[in-house]
């Protein structure tokens, strides 16, 4: 009988495991379609203000119409996910952020355009609160890991989408691309629907051995909050600068980018290493060893010529991008678990506020100062994460909040 009980919860604990892989795997690769979606944008703005006679001005709406709507749409797609199971919510986005897609391929003109945008970025506004919630039920406690290769999954579509949709250009118009894009994700919402499992709502979900751990609210969630808010600003605020920094050093066009690329692999690579990192050592010291680090290489990547600060690019975007994934992880330790979709909802609204906002206020600063002083800055803004972090620490657990105390 006491074999038959082992055997029993050696099943039991491998299906937890196979549904813990099918969530990862089915809103890694949603992430990576969402994600892709709304980096596609930029291929086609040049396009749009061809056929449409659009200035910047527009354009630049065109895009903040998409951007707008996924990030004011986050915190009421986390409320619903706790009266409606998560899963379906995410289904239901994919499907509208595709026919977003479908309106704007059949779109005649620039205002029918901008509401097909904006439709499906109301549809991706589902994807970030709720997949990040059902990771961190799936994993329990050891979702750390698994929320940072989520987060990686984002940066795969930014960089295969984008780069399909213009391969797809070339073949046909931007309409009939658009298309056979948006028939991807009504795709990936079948899949989903067929594979993902339940991902249950956020009142009611069962809790885990983890979510015991974390059940009561830590307190804390506003210093994760602005930690995430200020990396954000670093990150969009030196990203700014960088191809004006690079030109001033001598760096021809398609030399910056290829240094913006070494930038952004470093990045997906900083988000798929830091997240296991942050659950071996602890929160507190690796987002000390990456916002450090980014200030660190930001100021040597002032003060060096080109060629060495090529070179220190795919290293200075592993400490721009790493820090997040560690973030995103520790939401679930401040929240209650039938909190979490909110918390998410929350915490992204906020970096996506700040990605946005942060790069015009960065400008202000370079018109005022300069481009190297308001870089400078943003090593400085790097720097102000620390005290924040240090705060953050007496909140979190044992194991993961000071010095010392990671295994």
């Amino acid at each position: 009988m006491r074999e038959v009980a082992t055997d029993r919860a050696g099943l039991s604990q491998a299906a937890r495991g196979d549904v813990a892989v099918r969530t990862l795997t089915a809103t890694g690769l949603n992430h990576a379609l969402h994600d892709g979606y709304t980096d596609l944008i930029y291929v086609l703005l040049p396009i749009w203000q061809s056929e449409f006679a659009l200035s910047y001005g527009l354009l630049a709406l065109l895009r903040g119409l998409y951007a707008g709507a996924m990030a004011g749409l986050q915190i009421p797609a986390g409320r619903l996910a706790e009266r409606i199971d998560g899963k379906i919510i995410l289904v239901l986005g994919t499907a509208l952020a595709a026919l977003g897609y479908v309106f704007a391929g059949l779109s005649g003109g620039a205002l029918a355009l901008g509401l097909a945008l904006a439709l499906a970025g109301a549809g991706s506004s589902t994807q970030h609160p709720i997949a990040s919630a059902a990771v961190s039920r799936a994993y329990g406690a050891a979702a750390r890991g698994p929320l940072g290769v989520y987060n990686f999954t984002g940066d795969l579509g930014k960089a295969a989408i984008p780069a399909l949709t213009s391969m797809l250009l070339v073949l046909m118009s931007w309409r009939h691309a658009l298309l056979l894009l948006a028939s991807a994700g009504l795709l990936m919402a079948v899949c989903l629907t067929l594979l993902m499992p339940a991902v249950g709502k956020g009142r009611t979900s069962k809790v885990t051995a983890a979510s015991h751990r974390t059940g009561d609210a830590r307190g804390g969630f506003q210093w994760l909050l602005g930690i995430g808010i200020l990396d954000t600003a670093v990150r969009m605020g030196f990203l700014t600068f960088l191809p004006f920094l690079l030109r001033d050093k001598g760096a021809s066009l398609p030399t910056t980018g290829i240094a913006l690329a070494l930038v952004f692999i470093g990045g997906a690579a900083g988000k798929f290493t830091c997240g296991w990192l942050g659950e071996r050592v602890g929160p507190l010291r690796t987002v000390l060893l990456t916002e450090v680090g980014t200030a660190a290489c930001i100021l040597a990547a002032l003060a060096l010529p080109l060629a060495p600060t090529i070179a220190l690019l795919p290293l200075l975007g592993v400490m721009l991008n790493g820090t997040s994934s560690v973030l995103y992880g520790t939401v679930p330790e401040l929240v209650s678990p039938h909190r979490i979709e909110r918390a998410f909802a929350l915490f992204y609204t906020g970096t996506i506020g700040s990605g946005a906002i942060s790069p015009v206020l960065y400008g202000l600063l370079g018109d005022a100062v300069g481009p190297t002083i308001a870089t400078a800055a943003t090593a400085a803004t790097a720097l102000a994460t620390c005290p924040l972090a240090l705060i953050l620490a007496s909140h979190l657990s044992a194991d993961h909040g000071l010095p010392g105390s990671g295994t």
